[in-house]
């Protein structure tokens, strides 16, 4: 007998999930697209028709109609930034299951909310990159104590945009840098430490117009000696990098962030024994499908019954990071977290 697949309802018509998720969601065997909802039912059908779903996905003409309908057991949720807490909220209410796109708020207090959740709702918010082999494969080198004591993530995480009405630009709603990119080493920090970092330090400049921070650099200490750094920025030529050094040896993640998923990628081992690396063990990674991947582990929590390694909790966690973050721009010292 076949397995059940979970039903996937998909809340608007977000670029993100156009070329990305929704996509990754179709490929995961545990899955199935079913409705697509837009305040715009013409948007909706537009969606269907370019991911081959015609006839195969309905459209919905409100994100009500999306929560309403008893065939949709999970929604993805890739709305702006402010809209991911009360839409998760009012899903879930309706007995929806949640993947939701990362941020998951605008700060802790907001997050906070989704305590609210009702019980047995899976939630889980969409930071793929924690189901990629490759940082999988990064923390159990970590674990193993090949590196030594762990001391220092070192990430930087940059584009170039600068169009206004790119939801990325629009302060009020959650844009610019820290929400959009500097989330993920924050997320990869805490995912390689395993625990919390104490503080933060940031320098952020902001764009003069859209007063969205176009560049960051921030310094979360983890206590202990430990500390992770970061450089973001939606101003600056596109480029990402993580590195994790302990006191034997060090990773580096090649592109540790958005992996294609038809090629393989690569980490780099190296232990010290030449100056320029030349003697650095190179580790090959398959091809994967992060957001497929991510999609699995969400269908196999419902499914399964058993919750996921990161919840509500773990997502309010990485928003006092960020308010920590912020708060140091405005005082230019160290914030608490």
């Amino acid at each position: 007998m076949a397995e059940k697949k979970i039903r996937w309802g998909i809340l608007s018509t977000a670029n993100i999930g156009l070329k990305k998720v929704t996509p990754a969601i179709m490929k995961s065997p545990l899955s199935e697209v079913v409705a697509v909802a837009s305040r715009d039912v013409a948007k909706a059908e537009e969606y269907i028709a370019e991911l081959g779903l015609t006839g195969k996905a309905r459209a919905q003409g409100s994100y009500e109609a999306l929560f309403a309908d008893p065939d949709v057991d999970a929604i993805y949720n890739p709305l702006p930034n402010h809209l991911h807490v009360p839409m998760t909220l009012a899903a879930a209410k309706a007995g929806k299951h949640v993947l939701c796109e990362k941020p998951i708020a605008l700060n802790a207090k907001e997050a906070e909310q989704l305590r609210q959740l009702p019980k047995g709702i899976v939630f889980h918010e969409a930071f793929m990159v924690r189901h990629h082999p490759q940082w999988q494969r990064a923390r159990e080198i970590v674990r193993s104590g090949e590196l030594g004591e762990l001391r220092t993530v070192r990430g930087i995480f940059e584009y170039f945009l600068t169009d206004p009405s790119n939801v990325r630009n629009q302060a009020d709603i959650g844009g610019g840098g820290i929400y959009d990119v500097g989330c993920y080493p924050i997320t990869g920090s805490r995912f390689l430490f395993g625990a919390e970092p104490k503080r933060a330090v940031s320098l952020v400049d902001r764009d003069p117009v859209m007063k969205t921070d176009r560049l960051a650099s921030v310094i979360l200490d983890f206590g202990g000696g430990k500390q992770a750094s970061f450089v973001c920025s939606t101003q600056s030529v596109s480029h990402q990098s993580l590195e994790v050094i302990g006191t034997k040896g060090r990773v580096e993640l090649v592109i540790p962030f958005n992996a294609p998923a038809d090629t393989a990628t690569a980490i780099i081992i190296d232990n010290g024994f030449s100056p320029d690396g030349h003697l650095s063990r190179r580790e090959i990674i398959a091809p994967c499908d992060q957001y497929t991947e991510q999609a699995n582990a969400f269908c196999r929590a419902i499914l399964d019954n058993k919750p996921l390694e990161w919840g509500v909790e773990d997502a309010i966690k990485s928003m006092k990071v960020i308010d920590a973050v912020f708060e140091s721009e405005k005082t230019g010292a160290w914030a608490n977290v």
